[in-house]
């Protein structure tokens, strides 16, 4: 009987340690339907990928919370209530010399 306790929770361990190792690479495969990018919200280590101004191109990689380069998904329309929340990433100089 304790042999099968020991082996029943190597498999639940091995599981739950695949669930965390492939939630690096979730970002390629998270459907967007339904949610939207939300800008200003995410707290440190939670982005979804890239900063807008390019200073990383990973997940996990927000040193601050509420950076406003920073993004993650939330279903439509909660975005614009959270505090802070936006649609849309800062404008930055660079952003309005590439326009004209």
């Amino acid at each position: 009987m304790n042999i099968k306790r020991k082996t029943v929770k190597s498999l639940i361990a091995g599981a739950v340690a695949l669930t965390i190792a492939n939630a690096g690479s979730a970002n390629a495969m998270v459907d967007t339907k339904g949610n939207e990018k939300c800008y200003g919200v995410v707290k440190a280590g939670k982005n979804m990928c890239g900063r807008k101004d390019g200073k990383h191109a990973c997940m996990h990689m927000a040193e601050t919370d509420g950076d406003p380069n920073e993004w993650i998904l939330v279903p439509e329309g909660l975005c614009e209530k959270l505090v802070n929340g936006s649609l849309e990433p800062p404008h930055t100089n660079d952003d309005e010399a590439k326009e004209k």
